[in-house]
């Protein structure tokens, strides 16, 4: 939604859209309203142009936005800022269970609520879930999308022609499934949670807000298992754990395999549901073994979130952002 005035244009204007990735079918009547309000390049004596500032690198979408409405793009990492605002102080309680004093029982964690409409790809990783036997970890699974109020069989219905015995697997579950304690799957967005779930788990699986088209787009939910000091898989964009490394944490490669990381759109959940079941058949001791492997990485990369080092990152790219604004004519 954008708010404005009809009978009043700006010009020299910075539009942000900072914490959601852009999808063209829902946004556009959006971006085109705002265009309407300022004066763009088209429209300017001062021959400046607007600036329109997301959270998405290297994106796809964003180029072509720019390129219609004649905007500049800027980009800074917001959910960054918001992880290390939301989970600052956890490091100074009790709560999570230090690494190295863990008990490892479960292959991984895997929260989903959001499942339907953009975030379908939470459903095709649920599909591979279900489908190899894997829901004795700890999971959830709403039985109708608390967001787009459609119920998980009618929303898998997309995916039937890919994978033709989706509805028999998702009829086989009973929904839905909630972790203990919790009913109506609530939003845990801003804060740390399942504790318990955690400290037993090798992994925490994330299943991140965008994971096909050209761009990257990594929210909090990428930074639960670094504050939580465990290792992770992204179920993310192309080259999800490469973007996450160029802000200095570490990802596992070498402890397993993270080719998925830059396999195509059409294969990466699959690749993603082998190498979990990898994982899964190993006996409890082999899981145990290979979290301690982890330790060395889980530490840098909590050191590197809770010690500054990360927010140092952000704040040079934030001041290289500002500076590429050009001042008012």
């Amino acid at each position: 939604m954008n708010y404005g005035r009809d009978d009043v244009h700006e010009h020299n204007y910075i539009f942000f859209f900072d914490q959601e990735p852009i999808h063209l079918n829902i946004h556009m009547p959006t971006f085109r309203h705002v265009a309407s309000l300022n004066l763009d390049i088209a429209e300017s004596t001062s021959n400046s142009a607007g600036y329109m500032l997301t959270s998405e690198k290297d994106s796809e979408m964003l180029t072509r936005i720019c390129k219609n409405f004649g905007w500049k793009p800027l980009y800074y990492f917001f959910h960054g800022w918001a992880a290390l605002d939301w989970y600052r102080g956890y490091d100074k309680t009790f709560l999570i269970t230090p690494p190295a004093q863990r008990q490892i029982t479960k292959t991984f964690v895997a929260p989903n609520r959001i499942v339907a409409g953009e975030r379908q790809h939470r459903l095709e990783m649920l599909y591979h879930i279900f489908k190899n036997n894997m829901t004795h970890n700890h999971i959830s699974c709403p039985a109708v999308c608390p967001a787009e109020n459609i119920s998980i069989l009618e929303a898998i219905k997309p995916m039937i022609a890919k994978y033709p015995d989706i509805e028999s697997v998702f009829a086989s579950q009973s929904l839905p499934i909630n972790f203990e304690g919790e009913t109506d799957h609530p939003m845990h967005s801003c804060w740390l949670s399942l504790f318990d779930q955690c400290a037993e788990s090798l992994l925490y699986l994330v299943t991140e807000t965008v994971a096909t088209g050209r761009r990257h787009h990594l929210t909090e939910k990428t930074f639960k298992p670094i504050a939580m000091g465990m290792p992770f898989v992204i179920v993310g964009t192309r080259g999800s754990l490469e973007y996450l490394r160029s802000y200095g944490f570490r990802t596992f490669e070498g402890i397993w395999d993270e080719s998925y990381d830059q396999a195509d759109d059409a294969v990466r959940i699959e690749r993603i549901a082998s190498l979990l079941r990898s994982l899964d058949e190993l006996s409890l001791e082999e899981k145990q073994e290979l979290f301690d492997q982890c330790q060395e990485v889980i530490e840098h990369n909590w050191n590197h979130f809770y010690g500054g080092g990360f927010e140092a990152v952000l704040w040079k790219e934030l001041n290289e952002m500002l500076n590429e604004i050009e001042p008012c004519s």
